[in-house]
């Protein structure tokens, strides 16, 4: 049997060993920060409607005073970037 060859295999295995944990990892950390809103100022939220949109007619809203994306109490006149209209 060569022994550079079981070596190189065990080096392999490692690698690989290291690789897939590194990626379970990473993707466990990706199901964390989609879980996490995004801030108010990230996504331009301000109080007020614009053009007659309001948080209340977005498919994100949840009354009373929050969303599904966005962090912090909104409320149901505000408006933000991320306005996403219910539908009809």
């Amino acid at each position: 049997m060569d022994k550079n060859k079981d070596s190189h295999d065990a080096s392999r295995r490692t690698i690989m060993k290291v690789g897939l944990s590194a990626l379970a990892t990473g993707v466990s950390g990706l199901a964390f920060a989609d879980a996490q809103k995004i801030a108010q100022s990230s996504v331009m939220y301000q109080t007020t409607p614009n053009n007659g949109q309001a948080c209340e007619q977005c498919i994100q809203f949840v009354a009373p005073n929050a969303c599904k994306v966005v962090a912090g109490t909104i409320s149901p006149k505000g408006y933000c970037v991320a306005f996403a209209p219910k539908p009809k």
